[in-house]
């Protein structure tokens, strides 16, 4: 299963981690968002112990979303060592976050 983040573990699971860091930013109501669950399940066993794959739902956590300008969702957010290093906006396929993540590794 998808790891779920949060504003109140984000410093914590993302910024310190020491691993490259994939999170989809969603909301229960978005269609897309919807759509993009079975890829994120998938990516999140795929990575495990390359990477931590993950959800943050923007209506119980909106920091996060404020902090990093995010105005649509789905919206991919990748972290490399604390920084942000790629935003991807909309509904993408499974490859093109799995060349993103392998880039970063």
């Amino acid at each position: 299963m998808a790891h779920e983040f949060s504003d109140a573990t984000f410093q914590k699971e993302v910024l310190e981690s020491d691993k490259v860091v994939l999170i989809d930013l969603w909301a229960e109501w978005c269609g897309p968002c919807r759509m993009m669950t079975p890829v994120i399940e998938e990516l999140s066993k795929e990575y495990e112990g390359k990477a931590v794959v993950g959800k943050l739902n923007v209506d119980d956590n909106p920091k996060t979303p404020t902090d990093y300008n995010v105005r649509g969702i789905p919206t991919f957010l990748i972290f490399k060592k604390g920084e942000l290093k790629d935003k991807v906006v909309g509904a993408v396929t499974k490859q093109a976050l799995k060349e993103k993540l392998d880039a970063m590794i």
